[in-house]
């Protein structure tokens, strides 16, 4: 019997709300893979076994058909954290074999090995799993990173692209298959690698002298473009005329992209068509920036940047923190985004000024207000949204996106409560005083 491994979530991962609200942690991007693909890279023969929140589950098992989802087979010995980010000695360090015993990197709970007749309090938990569940065995500290906050995935991107390629390096994934127009600068031509059906119109400059360019099958890389490495452009996507993308940069599958981006994350199925700077970002899928969107990521000061995590505002410890964007949400023409902005889950973002620093999931507005986003009228633009890359979405797919709706009400009370606050204290003395 194939030995097996299963993934699964802890309580820690509402720290990487919003993106985990449309997915389980371990398929979040970093560098050219998510999470998962880095763990199961390091064990290559095991079956694989996926533990999440229960509302997600119908979604993975539609985009994992034949894997095991929320169920356990009497093979899993191994648990694994998903917000694991894996690197060549992960397997060395939690070998799939060995006594019953709980890892952890610090008070970070990584990782737990328990064997046959001991799954029921596995079994039993309908959400995460708790560190909690298992105080009865032997502890081994390991140096393992976990992934805590979205601008984790940010600032390790580039090391992780540089990761990833070297990876495909030693695969033997290194030739350049895809067409170079006349005109086409590569710069460091051993570090860049473009898949098939993939063209680079006249102008483009490939620089690969930072670090490795990976470009995937059928992208256009329209004239006069220019790649700093370390990047990754993904399957599909479409990089447009004068587009600069510097380095550290990943933009997943069948993403447009234009105007200036650098240090970001674009998860995948998402536009930046448009003049307009993205900085140590991260956005996810069927998201839209409109024309001339600006994100700021360093303040005036040069201080560390705070940030609403989960209802509380955090010091990121960084200089440089840009926007964080969940699934499906857009922004107007000539938006601007301060340093350290979360926007939820489907909201959509307009009009002059900086908006709150914080919107949640399902708001409309900007800088002079924010609404509730109607369900349905959501709901019926990601239909629209993914017709236009010849995705449908599914029933599971729709039913998740009306549960985060339900999951995140209480982030528009706060929401309503806040403004109505603002403006009572702008209120003159006579309204604050009338009955």
């Amino acid at each position: 019997m194939a030995e097996t491994i299963c993934l699964f979530e802890d309580p820690q991962y509402v720290n990487l709300l919003p993106l985990a609200y449309t997915r389980p942690v371990y398929d979040v991007r970093c560098g050219m893979t998510t999470l998962r693909e880095k763990i199961q890279r390091s064990y290559p023969r095991a079956q694989l076994v996926l533990l999440c929140r229960p509302y997600l589950a119908e979604v993975v098992r539609q985009q994992n058909p034949g894997v095991a989802v929320n169920e356990l087979h009497e093979a899993v010995s191994l648990f694994l954290n998903g917000r694991i980010l894996a690197d060549d000695q992960l397997a060395r360090t939690i070998p799939l074999r060995g006594d019953d015993t709980m890892y952890l990197a610090g008070d970070k709970f990584v990782a737990v090995r328990i064997g046959n007749g001991k799954k029921g309090s596995v079994r039993d938990i309908d959400d995460v799993i708790h560190a909690e569940h298992f105080v009865e065995l032997p502890r081994r500290a390991v140096d393992v990173t976990l992934i805590d906050y979205p601008w984790d995935l940010v600032k390790r991107n580039g090391e992780e692209l540089r990761n990833d390629a070297r990876r495909r390096r030693r695969s033997g994934r290194t030739a350049i298959r895809g067409k170079l127009y006349p005109g086409v600068h590569l710069i460091n031509k051993k570090d860049i690698f473009i898949g098939e059906g993939t063209m680079v119109k006249p102008g483009a400059v490939l620089d690969a002298e930072a670090g490795p360019i990976v470009i995937g099958r059928n992208v256009m890389i329209m004239p006069n473009a220019v790649i700093e490495g370390p990047a990754f452009i993904g399957n599909g996507s479409l990089i447009k005329v004068g587009a600069k993308i510097y380095g550290n940069t990943t933009i997943g599958e069948r993403c447009k992209v234009g105007g200036e981006v650098e240090a970001s994350i674009i998860h995948g199925f998402s536009n930046k068509q448009h003049d307009g700077f993205l900085g140590h970002s991260y956005v996810g899928m069927w998201c839209n920036l409109g024309a001339d969107t600006n994100t700021s990521d360093l303040k005036n000061n040069y201080g560390t940047v705070r940030v609403f995590v989960n209802g509380k505002e955090i010091d990121s410890g960084s200089q440089f923190v840009g926007l964080t964007m969940g699934d499906h949400s857009k922004s107007g023409i000539n938006t601007m985004f301060n340093t350290g902005t979360v926007v939820g889950v489907s909201s959509n973002v307009f009009g002059a000024g900086f908006p709150p620093k914080f919107i949640p999931s399902y708001a409309w507005g900007g800088a002079e207000g924010l609404a509730t986003y109607d369900l349905e009228k959501s709901l019926e633009v990601a239909r629209r949204v993914m017709a236009r890359r010849n995705v449908t979405m599914t029933e599971a797919d729709e039913r998740l996106l009306r549960k985060v709706f339900e999951l995140t009400r209480h982030e528009r009370i706060r929401m309503r409560n806040e403004q109505e606050k603002i403006l009572f204290a702008q209120s003159s003395p006579e309204e604050k005083h009338k009955p």
